[in-house]
């Protein structure tokens, strides 16, 4: 089975403000989220600041989950970065590092084009043997992915999955029927935007990219649990439950409720990397009692 499966927990990486990761808060957040059985842990992704954090900082994060982690439970790390060369080292840093599996946006200053972003990822893809996931994030890189460069890179060895945002127009369970029914479907689809979760998950995509995941992944898990098994009432339950902090996401973005979060469950002891600020004490206080109401009402 593909390691883009399941419940992707995709927590925050522990640093100071000047994004000097703390390799022991790595540890604990990667162990914890191992030993309640997430399907996969998404390091360095976007909610894990990869863009503020230099590769050799990257490297002591990827080291340190991979130790935290023992081969339990698969480890995708975030590559993205401007250059295809340092991509590339990205990559093969992870692959050496113990790596299980990659993710890449195309993150870029001057904004590229289909050709420039086909040619990006085959290099990255080339560069190891690892499978790597497509990260479609197009409200933070502002590159939006055309139909027919995702069923080029369909074709490249070693791109095995994509993660899709929210779409744009239409139903996630429209976009997940067509993506299926073209020479994209060969590739495991997966979703982020948590506040689309349920929807996603019920229409049968994949994988779940999930922020939540990272500091609650036991009730992720439930809700996996519950789409898989057809259990609609126990889905729209759990989805109505969340519904404040999935406004909280879209009024804040997830990273600050992220952190926010994990702080507040003891998970870890971080700030964002500069010029990221943390929520104020009152919006903080806004994510505290969405997440009471949370555990209170799953548990």
């Amino acid at each position: 089975m593909s390691i883009f499966y399941g419940l992707s927990a995709f927590p925050i990486t522990p640093t100071d403000s000047h994004g000097v990761v703390d390799t022991e808060g790595v540890m604990h957040l990667t162990g914890y989220l191992s030993a309640n059985g997430v399907d996969s842990i998404g390091l360095l992704g976007s909610t894990g600041t990869y863009a503020y954090l230099s590769r050799t900082e990257r490297c002591r994060a990827v080291r340190a989950a991979v130790k935290a982690i023992g081969g339990k439970t698969p480890l995708i790390v975030g590559v993205g970065t401007l250059r295809t060369d340092d991509a590339q080292n990205l990559a093969r840093d992870a692959a050496a590092e113990g790596a299980d599996g990659l993710l890449m946006a195309p993150v870029s200053y001057t904004p590229l084009t289909q050709e420039e972003a086909y040619q990006h990822y085959a290099a990255v893809a080339a560069a190891t043997p690892l499978p790597l996931c497509i990260y479609n994030n197009p409200s933070t890189t502002h590159f939006s992915f055309g139909r027919t460069l995702l069923e080029r890179l369909a074709d490249i060895p070693n791109i095995a999955a994509i993660k899709m945002p929210a779409p744009a127009a239409g139903t996630v369970t429209q976009e997940l029927a067509e993506l299926r029914n073209s020479p994209t479907g060969k590739l495991s689809i997966g979703y982020s935007g948590d506040w689309i979760a349920a929807e996603a998950l019920l229409a049968g995509c994949d994988g779940w990219f999930s922020v939540l995941g990272g500091f609650l992944p036991r009730l992720a898990k439930a809700l996996v649990r519950a789409a898989r098994a057809g259990d609609v009432a126990s889905v729209n339950h759990y989805q109505k439950t969340l519904l404040p902090l999935w406004q909280l996401f879209k009024e804040f973005g997830s990273l600050r409720v992220a952190y926010a979060a994990t702080r507040f469950l003891g998970l870890a002891n971080a700030q964002p990397p500069l010029p990221i600020l943390p929520l104020s004490p009152q919006n903080q206080q806004r994510v505290i009692e969405a997440l009471q109401a949370c555990m209170d009402d799953c548990s």
